[in-house]
């Protein structure tokens, strides 16, 4: 009868601490399946942009930049032209 006991108190602990587990993961999984939809979307408007008559490569960059604070951008867009000059290049 002992053993009955401890077995419930065991299937408990882990039966908690599986189902907060299980539940994790698949929230982790429902993520990574949006997050792949989402980068499908972002795919396809990235050849609608190209289609369009637009440089992909400059879309990304400008996406990039738009992220960043406007002081650092400042800061880069500053170095580039120094070092641009400093090679003769403008």
């Amino acid at each position: 009868m002992a053993k009955a006991a401890e077995k419930t108190a065991d299937d408990q602990t882990y039966g908690i601490a599986a189902d907060r587990l299980r539940s994790l993961v698949e929230r982790i999984e429902r993520l990574e399946e949006e997050r792949k939809a989402l980068a499908g979307d972002i795919k396809d408007i990235y050849a609608e942009a190209k289609s369009a008559g637009f440089d992909v490569k400059v879309l990304r960059q400008i996406i990039r930049i738009r992220k960043q604070d406007q002081a650092e951008v400042e800061e880069q867009e500053s170095l580039l032209d120094l070092y641009k000059r400093a090679l003769g290049m403008g």
